[in-house]
């Protein structure tokens, strides 16, 4: 049977948040926000291995106790200097564990209220996929496109508009083959579009936010302490 692998690319630094420190180490109910990502896929039983992809120079990680989180998570201090270098950097470390049929998630650092009903749900749609997919929510509010003034320049279509969130599910090889083709990419299901496949758009939910702003941090302790 294939094996689940998880990749957790967190060699940013959070620069549109304004902090003095990479966002994923931001405190979190009392725990560096990161802390949460990485126990939402250590605690699912169907992931073997837990990779984190940190910076070379990364002085955070070993500030805080992660032993909490078990044998399962694991560091790997190859980052890229964009999101697509510091997965294909994790892939090609993690060759002598993978072999090309397994499965790699690949979950945003900064994603830290991912459930596990969000985790079953991906597996089950995803367990025959030829392709592989991500979680995903579609667009509902109205989207409108701005021009050089930041004025509305055109009200965009929303029909058929998904939201990408993650983790994105792909077999390693054809991840690996993908990211080597095609390094210029935001999300790891657009590099598995350039080969001419179309990943699944499985539902996930709003809760399921990135923290990219103050007020998206807020927004997540609200959601994690209404969980427990």
């Amino acid at each position: 049977m294939p094996r689940h692998f998880a990749i957790v690319p967190a060699a940013g630094s959070g620069a549109r948040f304004g902090a003095d420190q990479p966002k994923q180490y931001l405190g979190l109910l009392g725990r560096p926000l990161l802390h949460h990502t990485l126990a939402a896929l250590a605690a699912c039983p169907d992931i073997d291995r837990v990779w984190v992809v940190l910076a070379a120079d990364d002085a955070e990680w070993g500030r805080y106790d992660w032993s909490e989180l078990g044998a399962k998570v694991e560091t790997l201090r190859c980052g890229g200097a964009t999101r697509a270098g510091s997965v294909a950097n994790g892939l090609a470390a993690a060759s002598t564990v993978a072999a090309d049929d397994d499965w790699v998630l690949v979950h945003d650092a900064v994603r830290p209220c991912l459930s596990a009903a969000m985790l079953a749900a991906l597996f089950a749609e995803l367990v025959d996929d030829p392709v592989g997919g991500l979680l995903a929510v579609p667009v509902a509010d109205t989207l409108k496109r701005a021009d050089a003034e930041q004025r509305v320049a055109a009200t965009e279509p929303r029909d058929g508009l998904w939201q990408a969130q993650t983790p994105q599910m792909f077999r390693y090889g054809l991840l690996r083959e993908a990211l080597a083709r095609c390094r210029d990419v935001t999300d790891e299901a657009s590099a598995i579009e350039s080969l001419g496949l179309r990943p699944k758009l499985v539902r996930g939910d709003a809760t399921n936010l990135k923290v990219t702003y103050p007020a998206d941090l807020a927004l997540a302790a609200m959601i994690l302490r209404g969980r427990k």
